[in-house]
């Protein structure tokens, strides 16, 4: 370890209070993009990323959006002494996170004030804070500030040329990042891209994740009938769009498991046998995955354990249904309507036009006469995998594994962070996923946490990195 990096974590030591007051004031506000009662909010958050930024030295600016809804400002920061940087030769790196969060519904599940960040111990001694937004993502975007704020103060300079995209709409779709993009190409490209929006697999081992799956939802309703009718009158002769939309939903998976959509796994490849066997370890069986959310057994595609069914396989699900009679009691109807929210996840080969073209041929299809559909898109990303031969990429274990004392692990991810594959299509860069997120942090639920050890690990991880990624 250098001189100059042991001063920097001595500082993140010594400084461990100031800094969690800091993400505190940062999760009071309520960010919530998909919500119109709170644009102010989501602009509040942005003013004061932004501020943050200025005090350590970054030009800042708001950039509104409005190539679609909701349109919150994207943050956009240099340090300013990048210029002298990148003509040095140094690394340029771009740091992506966001700033806004999910609702809170349903809030009675709260133990405390989703806005009130509230410090608490688990059963297994586990410092955590409490609030919406903890892990996902103001937690993990303030461990990258924080560990450029500790660069900044001990030595007055950082490491490498840094600059900063923080958009508020990760959490409603995020259409206006890719065309913000590409019209900032000029500004925003650099060596790599830095996003910290993922987890560990566990407690102790670190790790970057480097492939990621894509999506594809959809919001469909079938339409009948004029008006909900009475099935006694109507059962057997009126199109019931509940029961077609129950044998839609049913036809697209089949007894192994697998997606029935035709060309549905064309590019799909199975990962090497070395990076299952690593996966193996971290999870040796189903259970490893499944036991905290109250299960033990994979439900998906035949062949592949649990863990690999959500980082390396492609998926459908059903998210949610509606339709007849939904309050208390009983209520003899055959509704009018019947609508589903589904989605696919995507792996890196797959076209996500493809597949949603492809499923709205599917429905068309297998409706009888007098019912239509109506599809509403909610978004469609492919999936995403890193160059595992990049440098940067091997600098970035390296400096994780000193951090944590435990070699530093390349894992999946079954979610989707459509920015990684919409950095490398309009910058035509790498993105590095590092986040110290565990699978207990409650993320998009009620009582969202954030470890103290993953935010003040995170920090310090960071200091490193960017001291690495200078070599």
């Amino acid at each position: 370890m250098t001189e100059r990096m042991a001063a920097v974590l001595q500082h993140v030591e010594a400084t461990k209070e100031t800094a969690l007051e800091r993400l505190c004031e940062l999760l009071r506000i309520p960010s919530i993009s998909t919500q119109k009662q709170h644009r102010d909010d989501c602009r509040k958050a942005a003013r004061w990323l932004a501020e943050e930024l200025q005090g350590l030295g970054f030009t800042t600016s708001l950039r509104d959006v409005s190539w679609a809804e909701p349109g919150h400002p994207m943050v956009v920061g240099h340090d300013d002494a990048n210029a002298e940087k990148v003509r040095n030769g140094q690394t340029h790196v771009l740091f992506y996170g966001h700033y806004d969060v999910q609702p809170t519904d349903p809030e009675a599940l709260w133990l405390t004030d989703p806005f009130e960040p509230c410090l608490k111990e688990t059963g297994d001694g586990r410092k955590v804070l409490v609030a919406r937004g903890a892990s996902d993502d103001k937690g993990q975007v303030m461990t990258f500030i924080e560990a450029c704020r500790a660069w900044k103060a001990v030595h007055g300079d950082l490491p490498v040329a840094v600059s900063f995209l923080l958009e508020g709409e990760e959490e409603s779709g995020g259409e206006n990042l890719l065309p913000f993009l590409k019209e900032n190409q000029e500004e925003l490209k650099a060596d790599i891209a830095l996003i910290c929006d993922t987890a560990m697999p566990d407690r102790e081992t670190p790790a970057i994740t480097t492939s990621l799956r894509g999506t594809v939802a959809e919001e469909i309703e079938l339409v009948a009938a004029s008006q909900d009718l009475h099935s006694g009158m109507y059962g057997n002769a009126a199109a019931n769009p509940a029961f077609l939309l129950c044998q839609i939903i049913s036809g697209l998976r089949d007894e192994q498991g697998r997606v029935t959509l035709p060309g549905f796994y064309d590019g799909v490849t199975v990962p090497d046998e070395h990076t299952r066997q690593q996966w193996r370890t971290l999870y040796p069986d189903d259970a490893a995955l499944l036991e905290d959310v109250g299960l033990s057994h994979a439900a998906g595609e035949r062949g592949f354990s649990a863990i690999e069914q959500t980082w390396c396989r492609p998926s459908f699900e059903v998210n949610g249904l509606a339709g007849g009679y939904q309050a208390d009691g009983f209520k003899t109807v055959i509704p009018a309507r019947a609508s589903a929210k589904v989605s696919f996840r995507l792996v890196p080969g797959q076209d996500p036009l493809r597949i949603r073209d492809s499923f709205r041929a599917y429905v068309r299809a297998a409706l009888p006469e007098d019912v239509e559909v109506v599809f509403t898109g909610h978004g469609a990303s492919s999936g995403f995998a890193v160059n595992q031969d990049s440098p940067f990429l091997l600098a970035t274990l390296d400096a994780l594994g000193k951090e944590w004392g435990k070699p530093a692990v390349m894992t999946g991810c079954g979610g989707s962070i459509p920015v990684a594959e919409e950095i490398r299509e309009a910058l035509g860069m790498d993105a590095l996923m590092v986040g110290f997120a565990q699978a207990d942090d409650r993320i998009h639920s009620p009582n969202e946490q954030y470890g103290l050890d993953s935010f003040f690990h995170g920090i310090r991880s960071w200091v490193r990195i960017l001291a690495a990624l200078a070599r």
